[in-house]
């Protein structure tokens, strides 16, 4: 690596704790003249078809009646829709779901919910999955028969794991007597929702305008309720297009309200309690555990009342990191009583697992006293399924509450009110002053680990995190995703405070989430003033690059900073792993690790693929001195309502 000269903060400065305020700071200058770009031009769409045109694109001579003589099914589906507070419903466009497109942006209005032109079902999955982790709201997406929900599926995964509500609307032509020959046969099926059934909540395929309203709000609650989860819904075009004269009379629409949270049952909470107040050493790790700010808010209350240190597994923000009581995972090796809140490996956070390069005999060890009790509240206990098994492996609790987290806290914090002695909350205030050294020795080996390589080039990922952070900070900023390994820095080095600071990763580690989550997320915080921010990796923006013109259709504000290291990095990691366990020579005699992982020669310029999808973009920056100023150019445009990337190569990690 080299060391290239600069103008921007050097090493010392930064372990001095002045790296932040050293970095560029923002100014409210005016938008840079590269992003003042021409206005679009509107032009009209293409002009309905007559009789005639339809004649000679269909090879049908008779005139076609163009009339369905009363109000269509879609219609009412509509007025269902708007009774469930949908906002927006972005997805890629489709024959199967013509009439209720059409119904949507005409008879609706393009109204609660408006639709987003989407260039990939992934991508229209993957914003109502980024959207719902801002707002706590579900989008609706639409894809078409079979080939959408293959597209879709990845997307519908992440949503799964990652315990996201998602309506996804899937058109059909069930009918095979009356389906029209040729593409509506290929993109048909008896059953489509048997593609995403093991990885949905609930799917169902309702046969009559009355069925679908059911349908519609039954499935809302189903995926509104805790643990949250997609759910898919196949609608037949038949029934879409079709006069509602055609159904029975007495059509309604069901009324929502909104489902409450499963709470843990009185008696084990009472006994975890008891457990965690008696602990001399007790440690709370949190994986989903605050689906709020509320949440948030709770776990901090626990905590201090307990002076106990909690472990945020990072696939949300469920506590801040700057409070004196936040622990990196390994506090667990001294604890005497675990509590883990929505866990999706409790195993794998008591247990360590070495890989010795033969798959399924690694080397298992615990993390953990053998006297050490563990107490699990967890929601996913009521979802498990069988097939996909992102449940990870059975580990043995003490205490089980197959509930909400969230809604339990309040129960479990006046319950550990009412265990505790004033004796022991003296030895609590002990424990405090302990922790808050803790705190600041971590703080400060933290601090010192960020400034290796601080002036390298390609730019190291510490040295990019912090420049951004620098210059973000000040803003009501969103993190809203952090794709490709950056060593974790933000989590580590980042005042993340507030539950809109960190969105957490995509549940099933399907690549392609980054880049429409972040736009997603990007159009919530639109809506509510704050300034998004991405961490772009490089191979996750090529499996769904198309969303980057979705964000500028539709003008949603997010500044993207490429984490460009030219590679699939982790699976480069695992073939030089490999190779070495097996004790193989390269047949090119130098590392064969980068053959097939590595995203190089030729080398993609990002920021000429954004700009061509309507981004302002620059790149690629190399030099670290050069980040902070871009970083700068970057946020006037995105505070002036465009989207920003920023090309930077990177080190590996």
């Amino acid at each position: 690596m080299t060391e290239p000269k600069g103008s921007g903060p050097d090493r010392r400065r930064f372990l001095k704790g002045a790296a932040v305020a050293s970095a560029v700071p923002v100014l409210a200058a005016g938008v840079p003249a590269q992003a003042q770009v021409a206005a679009p031009r509107h032009l009209p769409s293409a002009l309905p078809p007559n009789v005639h045109t339809i004649a000679a694109e269909t090879g049908n001579v008779h005139a076609p009646d163009n009339r369905i003589g009363g109000k269509p099914g879609s219609d009412f589906m509509v007025d269902v829709i708007k009774t469930l507070d949908i906002k927006y419903t972005p997805s890629n466009c489709a024959s199967s779901f013509r009439a209720l497109h059409e119904s949507l942006i005409n008879y609706g209005e393009n109204k609660a919910p408006e639709y987003l032109s989407c260039m990939h079902e992934e991508s229209g999955v993957g914003m109502a999955h980024g959207y719902f982790k801002i707002t706590g709201k579900p989008l609706m997406t639409m894809v078409h028969g079979t080939v959408g929900l293959q597209h879709a599926s990845m997307a519908i995964y992440n949503a799964f794991c990652d315990r996201v509500p998602v309506i996804i609307i899937g058109g059909n032509d069930m009918d095979a007597a009356t389906r029209p020959p040729g593409v509506p046969t290929f993109h048909s099926a008896l059953d489509i929702n048997v593609i995403v059934r093991d990885y949905t909540k609930w799917d169902d395929t309702p046969t009559s305008l009355q069925a679908f309203a059911q349908s519609m709000v039954r499935g809302y609650k189903i995926a509104m309720t805790p643990p949250y989860g997609p759910v898919a819904i196949s609608l037949d075009a038949g029934l879409q297009q079709e006069p509602i004269g055609a159904h029975k009379s007495g059509l309604y629409i069901p009324k929502f309200n909104m489902p409450s949270a499963p709470s843990g049952e009185m008696s084990a909470v009472k006994e975890a309690a008891r457990l965690l107040v008696n602990a001399e050493n007790p440690v709370i790790v949190a994986d989903r555990a605050a689906r709020t700010a509320e949440g948030v808010g709770l776990l901090v209350q626990l905590a201090e009342l307990l002076q106990a240190p909690v472990i945020d597994q990072g696939n949300r923000m469920n506590f801040p990191n700057t409070h004196y009581l936040s622990r990196p995972a390994g506090a667990v090796s001294s604890a005497d009583v675990i509590l883990g809140l929505e866990l999706s490996d409790f195993w794998g956070t008591v247990n360590a697992y070495t890989d010795n390069g033969e798959h399924g005999i690694g080397v298992n060890s615990t993390k953990i006293k053998a006297t050490t009790k563990l107490i699990s509240i967890s929601a996913v206990e009521l979802l498990t399924k069988a097939n996909y098994q992102d449940f990870q492996r059975f580990q043995s609790v003490d205490v089980s509450m197959p509930a909400d987290a969230q809604a339990t806290l309040p129960a479990l914090i006046e319950a550990v009110k009412s265990a505790m002695s004033s004796e022991r909350r003296a030895q609590n205030d002990q424990r405090a002053e302990r922790a808050r050294k803790g705190y600041a020795d971590i703080r400060a080996r933290e601090q010192a680990a960020a400034a290796v390589a601080w002036d390298a080039s390609p730019i190291s990922t510490a040295r990019m995190c912090m420049e951004l952070y620098g210059q973000i900070k000040n803003e009501d900023w969103s993190l809203v995703a952090s794709e490709g390994n950056v060593s974790n820095w933000p989590n580590r080095m980042w005042k993340m405070e507030k539950h809109h600071h960190w969105l957490g990763r995509s549940g099933g580690y399907g690549v392609g989430y980054g880049a429409p989550a972040s736009v997603g997320a990007a159009l919530a915080n639109r809506d509510l003033g704050r300034f998004s921010v991405a961490i772009q990796s490089d191979g996750d923006l090529m499996f769904a690059p198309g969303v980057l013109w979705t964000a500028a259709k539709h003008k949603i504000p997010l500044l993207s900073i490429m984490h460009n290291n030219r590679a699939w990095h982790q699976e480069t990691m695992h073939l030089q792993r490999m190779a070495s366990f097996r004790n193989r020579d390269s047949n090119y005699g130098t590392d064969t690790g980068p053959v097939g992982t590595m995203i190089q020669n030729p080398d993609i310029e990002y920021h000429k693929l954004a700009e061509s999808m309507g981004w302002w973009a620059k790149g690629p920056i190399k030099d670290p001195a050069l980040l902070g100023p871009a970083i700068k150019e970057a946020m006037a445009v995105v505070k002036s309502g465009q989207p920003a990337l920023l090309n930077v190569w990177t080190q590996p990690r």
